[in-house]
């Protein structure tokens, strides 16, 4: 298994004695930050148990998996109970500005891909100084897997290797052209998405004049340095900057991040491991192929169980990298 770098002395870390284990709070913080980041342990941090570090998606999602958009699936909260069931132990976080890391920054919108990546980078030394030194596994979901990519890329000497789940393999730019482009009734305002995309890809940014008010929740100032910052990331490029074992793993029942995703990211690293898995969405539950209703109806259902072949997969993953 892969060794961690030693921790950077400037890094404060959450103040603990002796090992953590089940269903501990936890802390981290570092100096780009007011005040610590929370999360919730699940397991025990010891030397020879792996720890996964489980990234969370996009928008005000948090440490459960659970969202006031509408989401109460717990998906995060079910699969940290699983991998501690198979032995492996699981930190899952509340994001920069949100839920109980909202005291960090006074902003949650003012954040960049660089920022949530210090951040898990943070979390990374925490969980490897509470275990003994040991790398860490990094498990991004939806959104969180880019992050996750980021965040190896950058540095993968901290990590064991990325669990990418549900992951977007493409540009976010492209996602976004794309589905604004399949509603015909948006073709008139293409020409200035595309100039919008190109300004924040850049760097710039582009005054409320200059948008379509139907495009201001989607490229609105409050958001243009995350969104260009997230522009600014390449899924296959990121993917392929570094040689740690990667599962990407994708339901074919995915109505928001589809198969053909993970495909593109195996595409751009053929010694990775690919698990397409028949009836599993987004959330990570198990739901009929043809039935949109079930498979959203599953997003508001805590009590309805992860698929198992998820945490099966994941789980037989982590056992055979750690060996090799």
């Amino acid at each position: 298994m892969r060794k961690a770098t030693p921790i950077a002395a400037a890094l404060m870390f959450s103040a603990m004695a002796g090992p953590l284990s089940a269903q501990q709070a936890i802390t981290t913080t570092h100096a780009g930050l007011e005040s610590d980041l929370a999360g919730t342990l699940e397991g025990t941090l010891a030397q020879g148990t792996p720890a996964v570090l489980i990234v969370p998606g996009s928008g005000p999602t948090d440490r459960d998996g659970n969202s006031p958009l509408g989401i109460a699936a717990q998906t995060y909260k079910l699969l940290a109970e699983a991998l501690a069931q198979h032995g492996i132990a699981s930190v899952r976080i509340d994001k920069r500005g949100m839920f109980g890391s909202a005291a960090a920054v006074p902003d949650p919108n003012d954040v960049t891909v660089d920022d949530y990546v210090a951040d898990i980078e943070s979390w990374a030394d925490t969980i490897s100084r509470e275990s003994g030194g040991q790398c860490v596994w990094l498990l991004g979901h939806s959104e969180g897997g880019l992050l996750a990519m980021a965040a190896a890329a950058s540095d993968p000497s901290r990590y064991c290797g990325l669990l990418l789940v549900a992951s977007v393999g493409v540009n976010a730019a492209e996602v976004i052209r794309t589905q604004l482009a399949a509603n015909p009734a948006n073709a008139p305002i293409l020409p200035q998405v595309d100039r919008i995309i190109a300004k924040l890809k850049a760097g710039e940014s582009v005054p409320l004049d200059e948008m379509h008010p139907g495009l201001i929740p989607l490229f609105g100032p409050e958001v243009q340095g995350f969104v260009g910052s997230m522009f600014r990331q390449e899924p296959t490029e990121l993917i392929a900057a570094h040689d740690l074992p990667v599962l990407i793993l994708n339901g074919r029942a995915d109505l928001q991040t589809p198969a053909s995703d993970a495909q593109a990211l195996a595409s751009a690293r053929p010694d990775a491991r690919l698990v397409l898995l028949d009836g599993v969405n987004h959330v990570l539950k198990q739901v009929p192929d043809d039935s949109r209703a079930a498979n959203i109806a599953a997003y508001s259902d805590p009590d309805l169980p992860l698929a198992p072949v998820v945490v099966d997969a994941i789980a037989q993953f982590v056992a055979e990298e750690g060996a090799s």
